[in-house]
């Protein structure tokens, strides 16, 4: 009797689709990661005439990223390789690659749902408009941002395996880049602080975001934030990748 290996692509789209499925069935989660960025920028109203439309919009897409990077991603890898979910279907003739794909593809629909909620909650509530080239500048550039925290988080479940103890570090992550990112960029824990936020992977985020935003008003200082958010994305995912392990064995 032949045996029928399926092809890459079809499996793709099944593992795709089912992590669709696992997306739409945990929307509370969902709901909540959106949630905190669109209440930062409701409550940052007052703010916007003395900070500026970018300033907000740029902390709540970058609040939100770490969110879907580090709460999202790498706690549901880690509860999936505690399972043996990732094991049995190594077992199956999948590529390795297709599976993680499949998983970032479906936080990559996340960044987009994000990006776009707040750009509506901000012209809708806060009266924050954008040209057409920021929008789509913006949008290609949360990308990139997106892209350093689950890379991030590639490195934490790459080097942690047990799923209490990546809950714990990304939660102190978290934790840690937004309340030090936030006070830290605009002085308040002093001037070497402010200036390690500038190119942290808070504040390189942030910057290129605000930047995207005002086209206009990006230069030399907004290409180096990008190049270093570039080395965060290759130096997070390659150690991740390289000690990342398909079981808790």
């Amino acid at each position: 009797m032949e045996t029928v290996i399926p092809k890459t692509s079809t499996v793709f789209i099944t593992l795709l689709r089912a992590d669709l499925a696992t997306l739409f069935s945990n929307r509370r989660s969902v709901i909540i990661s959106l949630l905190v960025p669109v209440i930062i920028l409701i409550s940052w109203k007052g703010m916007i005439p003395q900070m500026g439309g970018p300033f907000a919009l740029s902390t709540a897409i970058t609040i939100g990223l770490m969110a879907i990077g580090l709460m999202g991603y790498t706690i549901s890898i880690s509860r999936d390789r505690d399972k043996g979910i990732f094991q049995r279907l190594r077992v199956a003739p999948v590529p390795g690659w297709a599976i993680m794909a499949s998983r970032i593809s479906i936080q990559l629909v996340m960044i987009m749902i994000l990006t776009l909620a707040v750009f509506i909650v901000g012209f809708e509530y806060d009266k924050i408009a954008l040209s057409a080239q920021g929008y789509l500048l913006t949008f290609a550039v949360a990308i990139l941002g997106g892209a350093v925290y689950l890379s991030l988080g590639q490195l934490i479940v790459g080097l942690v395996k047990n799923p209490e103890t990546v809950n714990a570090t990304t939660r102190l992550t978290y934790f840690l880049f937004m309340m030090v990112g936030m006070f830290g960029e605009m002085g308040a824990l002093g001037p070497q602080v402010k200036q390690g936020v500038h190119w942290s992977p808070y504040g390189s985020v942030k910057l290129m975001l605000a930047a995207s935003m005002d086209p206009v008003k990006w230069n030399n200082d907004t290409t180096a934030t990008v190049l270093v958010s570039l080395g965060y994305v290759i130096i997070f995912a390659g150690i991740g990748i390289k000690n990342f392990k398909w079981n808790t064995k």
